[in-house]
């Protein structure tokens, strides 16, 4: 009921008309662009080159832990129930794994799980108030372990799901 009869329910000029058909030839067309395949590629990319510098950082040519990054799972990245030695391993290899998994395509949604778990564990005990930053790694991951590498991804002619 339009309870201001000066003021029509619907302004439906021919300009206004134009302009929606326009946007929605727009949409319509990145939504053809911009598949799924693209979405997982761009993902897998973008969320394992940052886990992959991170895990750079702790090491020293092949996996070779850095004394600084013993001192960091010492000192800044304390974790409950793991030793601060245990723990600088684990997480240099799982960022060098994980990563190389996702670039491949290969075991994407196990790969993005796990570094969906990686962030979890940073979230919760190391950067608390770095939830933005976190939130956007995983919604990557998130996107990833629900949907798949795509087409794209080793995953594809593996047979993987």
């Amino acid at each position: 009921m339009n309870i201001h009869p000066a003021i029509p329910l619907h302004e439906g000029t021919n300009e206004d008309h134009g302009v929606r058909a326009r946007w929605n030839k727009l949409a319509a067309w990145l939504t053809r662009i911009v598949s799924h395949d693209v979405l997982a590629l761009a993902s897998r990319l973008g969320i394992a080159a940052i886990f992959f510098m991170s895990g750079r950082t702790k090491v020293e040519g092949f996996l070779t832990l850095t004394d600084g990054a013993y001192a960091l799972f010492r000192t800044e990245y304390k974790l409950p129930l793991i030793p601060p030695e245990i723990a600088a391993h684990l997480a240099a290899y799982a960022e060098h794994l994980f990563p190389v998994l996702l670039v491949l395509g290969l075991f994407t949604r196990l790969s993005a799980l796990a570094l969906l778990g990686m962030t979890l564990v940073i979230e919760i005990f190391v950067y608390p108030d770095a939830w933005p930053t976190h939130l956007s790694w995983a919604a990557l991951l998130l996107y990833l372990a629900g949907r798949g590498g795509g087409t794209l991804a080793l995953d594809r002619p593996l047979g993987i799901a």
